[in-house]
């Protein structure tokens, strides 16, 4: 089945749907009232120093101050950022890896070094990079230490920044100063000399080709990162895009220089042309688009910029919604959910805390055929794909425990921990893991770049305020008894009227009755219970009864 990008657009709300054949891989919403800021430029303003956290907070006019660390302020030779061949650079900015953590260790052939602010275009130190440290390859895993925050900044001075990672709950957005600016083919690193290739691009003769093309082309001041897209582009068009992304922050810090901060210099295209931009490439053979004003938009986007790929965009003009022609809503709220069941009848369990999100990996109705052993590793496979596709799908991030069915055996432990590895691979987010512990768990992290599907798309029930519980009604029951207690003496009437939901109710008519008579007596008030269905099961009323 094809590859295809879904986007459905109403008033208010945008939501673009990846589909891998045919299966929904990545979801991504955007409403005017959340509009992502992740890979806008500001112009901002230091507001604090933190030397005790190695930070900073920047005032870039948004509702809460962004947050700066030193390794987001001094050179990215001196961070150690481009010791390798790098991932492609996402609308977030980031470098995503992945490869998982053991496989950062090949050897890379690209050069880097800091670029002087003033060759490029900086002034009033906007780029606080730390020049003690240029033109100093450092040897592999041997790097200095970082500085101090305040000998990078000082409160009060203006800075230009990346948004790098969305504002999550309280949390302010994370900003840095190493500026990446992505093209249709190449991403542009005005403040570093650097030429990278994404890991992506397997052929070694591609890498090379473009790598000369990058070094042969690139401006003395800043660095390129060749994306999965450049595959098989010519010369001219790699010139043509680079071109484009040094004009753009041209007009960017020519408008920095005008400005004060607080103030956006640069913002990156809405959701649908951003998405188009990033994904819409050999893999992506459609996409297909509900609005006939962003179809046109779109359609116009890309005849300039990709032109061969055209003919891709679809508009959808049916009565059917979008998303349920596509068998795309049903995935949506099965990813709401905390049990999801493996086709063999086994099923996992997916519980997120502010600290962590605990998948558990349980047979359910499957009981294999011969060998209990062999039962367990297929229900541990099988939930490693299904876990892979889960954490995408729901945007799960921070810290992960995998706590897979025991295994016995040495052979079993290793194949789930590689297939593990290996489905991780086709993650775009950053993720690392660790080997398969004599408890049978495996501890895993995931970059968190924004909120998780369950955080976008619901909130703390009102009944149980987030416990997942509610009492029984026993226990309500005898919660009113003693309530009871506590408030008839202040109740001057003869009589009590204790209102509660009709299941609590039932409970006091029927075995609750002889407890309800013995606090009569002790109160020497009568008790009516009236039941009503409006009422939650935990919630009751008592007050005083005029006869």
């Amino acid at each position: 089945m094809a590859n295809e990008l879904i986007m459905n657009v109403t008033p208010g709300e945008t939501r673009i749907a990846r589909l891998e054949d045919g299966i929904l891989s990545e979801l991504s919403i955007e409403r005017d009232s959340e509009l992502q800021v992740a890979g806008n430029i500001y112009h901002g303003r230091i507001n604090r120093v933190l030397p005790g956290m190695q930070a900073a907070f920047v005032d870039i006019g948004l509702e809460k101050a962004a947050f700066l660390y030193v390794a987001d302020v001094v050179s990215d030779l001196f961070s150690g950022m481009y010791d390798d061949d790098v991932d492609e650079i996402g609308k977030n900015g980031d470098n995503s890896n992945s490869q998982g953590e053991e496989d950062t260790n090949e050897e890379a052939d690209t050069e880097t070094e800091a670029t002087d602010p003033k060759t490029s275009g900086n002034k009033d130190a906007r780029y606080p990079h730390n020049n003690r440290f240029r033109n100093q390859r450092q040897p592999r895993h041997r790097r200095p230490p970082l500085p101090r925050i305040e000998d990078v900044v000082k409160e009060g001075q203006s800075i230009v920044v990346q948004v790098a990672k969305e504002p999550i709950r309280t949390k302010g957005a994370r900003v840095t100063c190493h500026i990446s600016l992505p093209g249709r083919y190449l991403v542009y690193m005005p403040t570093v000399n650097h030429v990278g290739v994404s890991r992506r691009i397997n052929s070694y003769e591609e890498r090379t080709r473009l790598k000369e093309v990058l070094r042969k082309n690139k401006p003395a001041a800043g660095g390129f990162i060749a994306r999965t897209s450049c595959v098989g582009a010519s010369e001219e068009k790699l010139v043509a895009d680079m071109q484009d992304l040094k004009d753009t922050w041209q007009k960017i810090y020519e408008k920095q220089e005008k400005t004060k901060p607080p103030s956006l210099l640069h913002a990156d295209l809405d959701i649908v042309l951003r998405a188009a931009r990033d994904n819409l490439s050999g893999e992506i053979e459609r996409l297909v688009i509900d609005s006939k004003e962003h179809h046109h938009d779109t359609k116009k986007f890309i005849s300039e910029f990709m032109p061969d790929l055209a003919n891709r965009v679809e508009f959808y003009n049916r009565d059917t919604p979008i998303f349920d022609a596509y068998g795309i809503e049903s995935e949506i709220n099965r990813a709401l959910g905390k049990k999801i069941w493996l086709k063999s009848g086994g099923y996992l369990i997916i519980d997120s805390s502010e600290a962590l999100t605990s998948i558990d990996i349980n047979t359910g109705r499957f009981v294999g055929k011969k060998d209990f052993e062999e039962t367990v590793l297929t229900t541990n496979l099988e939930a490693v794909e299904e876990i892979s596709y889960q954490l995408k799908l729901r945007s799960i991030g921070g810290i992960i425990i995998i706590d897979f069915i025991d295994m016995n055996r040495y052979a079993h432990r290793m194949r789930v921990y590689h297939t593990l590895k290996e489905a991780l691979r086709r993650d775009r987010v950053k993720t690392t893991i660790s080997k398969i512990s004599d408890l049978g768990l495996v501890e895993m992290t995931r970059k968190r770049t924004r909120d998780s599907l369950t955080q976008m798309l619901s909130t703390t029930c009102e009944h149980c305020q987030g416990t997942g519980f509610v009492k029984t009604p026993i226990t309500v029951a005898f919660e009113t008894f003693r309530e009871i207690k506590r408030v008839f003496g202040s109740i001057t009437s003869r009589s009590l009227l204790l209102r509660t939901n009709p299941k609590v109710a039932k409970i006091l008519f029927n075995e609750g009755r002889n407890r309800l008579e013995q606090i009569e007596r002790q109160i020497g008030k009568r008790i009516v219970i009236e039941s009503d269905e409006k009422f939650h099961l935990e919630q009751y009323e008592i007050r005083g009864r005029n006869i």
